[in-house]
């Protein structure tokens, strides 16, 4: 039977301390809230109230429910008070020394069977529980921002927590109607380690200007079905709490570089700019703790203005390739009121496109979502062709063939005899240089990437990919092109990844290294990243999806462009490769899909 807790004491009263309070209140547990002083106890008291009435404004919690929630909260200055509590969990700043004073001092006023927990993202609970006389009895348990609506606990053993002690906990978050995750004491835990790799690559893309704060948060969020871009998230976070988790997990994981925080945000925590709390951050706030992001100095100009900046007409577009891509770019182009000319190997594949793109299209009419003469109008501007010879009056050539570059850069060989001279000829490849293919031709500043997102017609994002070589007249009119289909273009440099895939496939590749660990399952670790981060799908779901084959050669690819030993592909990815496992298109990827 696991223990019944009725008291709980909760330490620290910011954001996350009384979020906790409230948890617990809600679950009809009575709290002791402590803190330092009388005006941070009034804070935390103010952060309460303010949190249970929004709550019952938005109909989430009746007006009775969050009366008997405030009546169960007893707040008290200093620890003393927790003398009779069943449970206390710490939520303090993440800083050792204060948490060891806490632990010290909770291990001399509380009953010796009191199970003392932290609610450290980053910190070591080991080091922390050393500070009392009973580390058996001391536990992580930690919650996620806002505490009282997100799913997710990690739970934190060390290697002397007692199991009974493990196991009570356990049965507590059931109770407070959480998913845990039970795990050892490791940085950054499952969420934390898997996201702030992540984070800290996205800041090293802005301090090297690789693309701009804007269009390295619209790529994840529209590119990934992420709720929240990377920077954003960091103002979110804290810059100052992000630097310390970093810092923490650079020192306690073995130094892995991807997670020695990038200069540039050191140098903001120096400066004060800590992100919503001090109104400025990667972005500018209405005030001190807005969440409304106001326009500064690095906004971009309102797109029209923007595109004007010598953008060229286009008004007929050539789409080469027969695959899902080509098909999908050509229903985009031709929806969007351009006269197509689709260019395939043989009039075989011609019909074949022909087919898949009626049949879109008529699944539009299906589910009213286009009307039928709007489909109608769709399909009278696409010319079907097998000769590369009918591009020769086109403004615009997108290629969608396969991702080999021999074949890729003869194309645009010939492409560069038959097209007239200012046709922008684009690129989608997703892995490939695109200045190899650039310098095919004897035009390489009218060469661009036009990597669209599969499904094409659904997916709102595109990265628009410049060369060295690639004219500013060629970047414009990539991104008026976007903005006329009814795209978000992004743009970035030629790089290894683009935006999306740089930063994507390394946070995949770190959850195949953690599950290769043995550190925790592929079940939990999915639950960590949808429940703790909002994920729309847990690395392996995702994994499974994409192609283990597929995931494998873009990290590849990255590895040896940036040489960085945290980029090497684990040996796990490569032996499920090997053995045929390659997700869901095999029927067994890192899960058997084969009864699905």
């Amino acid at each position: 039977m696991a223990r019944d807790f009725s008291t709980v004491g909760v330490v620290g009263l910011g954001t996350m301390g009384a979020g906790i309070v409230e948890v617990f209140a809600r679950n009809g547990i009575d709290v002791v809230a402590v803190e330092i002083s009388e005006p941070a106890l009034e804070r935390g008291r103010v952060t309460l109230t303010g949190s249970t009435d929004r709550a019952v404004a938005k109909g989430k919690l009746a007006a009775a429910d969050r009366d008997a929630l405030h009546e169960r909260v007893h707040f008290a200055v200093g620890l003393d008070a927790l003398h009779s509590v069943d449970l206390v969990i710490e939520a303090v700043p993440e800083h050792l020394d204060l948490k060891q004073r806490i632990f010290a001092e909770l291990d001399r006023v509380c009953r010796p069977e009191t199970i003392l927990a932290t609610n450290t993202s980053s910190l070591s609970v080991t080091e922390i529980s050393v500070a009392t006389s009973r580390p058996n009895q001391v536990i992580g348990i930690h919650f996620f921002n806002p505490a009282p609506v997100m799913k997710l606990v990690e739970v934190v053993r060390t290697v002397v927590t007692s199991p009974e002690v493990v196991a009570d906990v356990e049965a507590l978050c059931a109770r407070l109607g959480k998913v845990d995750v039970t795990i050892n004491d490791r940085a950054g835990f499952i969420a934390n380690a898997l996201l702030f790799g992540y984070l800290n690559h996205a800041v090293g893309m802005f301090e090297s200007h690789y693309a701009t704060r804007e269009d390295i948060d619209a790529a994840m969020k529209l590119g990934c079905g992420l709720p929240m871009g990377p920077l954003a998230l960091m103002d979110l976070i804290g810059l100052d709490t992000a630097y310390e988790i970093l810092d923490t997990m650079y020192r306690r994981g073995g130094r892995d570089r991807r997670h020695a925080p990038v200069p540039l945000l050191k140098q903001m925590v120096t400066a004060g700019l800590l992100g919503r709390k001090s109104g400025r951050g990667f972005y500018t706030y209405e005030r001190p703790g807005s969440p409304k992001v106001v326009p500064d100095e690095t906004t971009p100009l309102a797109t029209d203005t923007a595109l004007a900046d010598g953008a060229r007409a286009i008004t007929k577009v050539g789409v080469v390739g027969s695959g899902t891509m080509a098909t999908g770019i050509i229903e985009v182009f031709a929806k969007a009121g351009y006269e197509v000319v689709s260019v395939t190997r043989g009039v075989e594949k011609s019909a074949t496109v022909c087919e898949a793109v009626k049949t879109s299209l008529n699944k539009g009419v299906v589910r009213g979502k286009l009307a039928e003469d709007d489909r109608d109008a769709a399909l009278g501007r696409i010319t079907w062709s097998a000769t590369l010879d009918h591009l020769a009056d086109v403004d615009l050539v997108v290629e969608a063939v396969i991702e080999e570059l021999s074949v890729k850069k003869a194309l645009f060989a010939s492409l560069d005899e038959i097209c007239k001279p200012g046709v922008v000829l684009a690129t989608t490849t997703s892995s490939l240089p695109v200045i190899d293919v650039a310098m095919a031709t004897q035009r390489p500043a009218d060469v661009v990437g036009l990597h669209f997102f599969n499904p094409a017609p659904v997916m709102p994002l595109v990265e628009v990919v410049r060369t060295i070589r690639t004219s500013p007249e060629t970047t414009a009119t990539a991104r008026a092109v976007c903005a006329a289909l009814g795209k978000t273009g992004v743009v970035c440099g030629d790089r290894s990844g683009f935006i999306v895939n740089a930063l994507l496939f390394p946070y995949l590749n770190d959850a195949v290294k953690m599950l290769e660990a043995s550190y925790s399952t592929a079940d939990d670790i999915d639950h960590a990243m949808k429940l703790g981060c909002g994920y729309p799908m847990g690395p392996f779901e995702l994994l499974d999806v994409v192609g283990l084959d597929v995931s494998l050669a873009i990290q590849r690819e990255l590895y040896l462009e940036l040489r960085e030993p945290g980029f090497a592909p684990a040996p796990l990815l490569e032996h499920l490769v090997t053995a045929g496992y390659l997700g869901r298109k095999t029927r067994r990827g890192f899960r058997d899909h084969s009864h699905r």
